[in-house]
């Protein structure tokens, strides 16, 4: 039986950079590699949405006869499932993340947030999202919060979210890591974190609580950017230990890349914040793919994304003592990317290459599009042998 016809839309998209557009952009590539695939993306950013949600909504209503699915890159696109389900009977599929069903607008000051949160859960939850079909969640927590909303558990399936195994591969030498941090490395044990510097990522909590009882001979780097920077810097001003820790910044895909090739242990220390959460972890898959074993906080998607003693290891979220036991643990037993790098890269190109992830996509696309696969009948010679 022929695969369906998928119509992608996707509101994130490179070249703006981010979790869910980079997301969105590998499913599309790694998803017509496998099916026949049309991909409109809005490629802007946030402000270009006000033109690009019109444009969508004109192009998904006037070419839905073409396709026998639509796959939505995130929730916050379901006010299309609504406007579908009014013409077509046509399934809709809906990618989610986590933030895009537990809608948190504290960033956007104390006066706009009951307001914009009343509106997302009367209208995008209780309306648009409750017309979509079913629900692709990158990780379980996602699916526990939906349940919470009121999305039927049946209506989601879990698929993690994927990596291009070789992409963030190269080769790079200690002097390489100096020339991006402007310092010396020589006898240093190599911390860091890499991603969008929000405050549940737990930066801030780490360097206030973690780094002062580490030893010298730790470096922690922190490469991204976001909007708990500030906060962060002022952690360091205040630890008392900002020689041991370099801010970078946003780096380029090659400094970035760098940096994980030649970094020894990978921190995701994410903290809970109220309304926030993690949804998978991409950073600490593409870390592993790149041999640098992980260090993770035991919360929300992050226990989706590392398995513990495999790629990575968790800990209790915001327990320091217990942070700092597992760094030395591990670096007592020598260099963890020496010791784990080679098993941590296996695990993710086995379970979270983009190769079959797609597969895994497509697969539940078929389900819901066409049913359950037609078994294939058994020949004479295969029942004979059987028998």
């Amino acid at each position: 039986m022929e695969n369906p016809n998928i119509l992608f839309v996707s509101r994130a998209y490179p070249p703006v950079v981010g979790g869910i557009e980079n997301q969105n952009y590998e499913l599309s590539v790694w998803l017509a590699r496998y099916a026949k695939v049309k991909t409109i993306a809005n490629k802007k950013g946030r402000k270009f949405l006000p033109f690009f949600a019109p444009y969508a909504l004109f192009y998904v209503l006037f070419s839905l006869y073409k396709y026998d699915v639509v796959l939505l890159g995130d929730g916050l696109l379901s006010f299309l499932a609504w406007a579908i389900k009014i013409f077509s009977k046509k399934p809709v599929i809906c990618v989610v993340h986590g933030l895009d069903i537990n809608y948190n607008s504290a960033s956007l000051g104390v006066c706009y947030e009951k307001i914009l949160i009343w509106l997302y859960q009367k209208i995008w939850i209780n309306i648009f999202i409750k017309k979509v079909d079913s629900f692709i969640a990158v990780g379980n927590e996602t699916i526990r919060v939906g349940i919470k909303l009121g999305i039927p558990e049946e209506k989601f399936i879990f698929i993690p979210n994927g990596v291009d195994a070789e992409k963030n591969l190269l080769n790079a030498s200690q002097k390489d890591l100096e020339n991006i941090i402007k310092k010396s490395v020589e006898g240093k044990k190599v911390l860091l974190t890499s991603g969008r510097l929000a405050k549940r990522k737990g930066v801030a909590w780490f360097i206030r609580n973690v780094m002062p009882k580490l030893g010298e001979e730790f470096v922690y780097v922190v490469a991204g950017d976001g909007p708990d920077r500030k906060n962060i810097e002022n952690a360091i001003e205040k630890s008392g230990c900002a020689d041991k820790i370099v801010m970078l910044g946003r780096v380029s895909d090659r400094d970035r890349n760098i940096l994980f090739n030649t970094a020894d242990l990978f921190l995701q220390p994410n903290v809970k914040v109220p309304g926030d959460m993690e949804g998978f972890g991409i950073s600490v898959i593409e870390a592993g793919a790149c041999r640098l074993p992980v260090l993770a906080a035991n919360i929300e998607g992050l226990r989706d994304a590392i398995k513990d003693g495999r790629n990575g290891f968790l800990v209790e979220s915001g327990n320091a003592s217990a942070f700092v036991e597992k760094i030395n643990q591990l670096f007592n037993k020598g260099n963890p990317r020496k010791i784990f790098g080679e098993e941590t890269r296996k695990f993710v190109v086995e379970n979270y290459s983009w190769k079959n992830i797609a597969q895994k996509y497509l697969e539940e696309i078929r389900r819901r599009t066409i049913g359950p696969s037609v078994p294939t009948p058994i020949s004479p010679e295969e029942i004979v042998r059987r028998t």
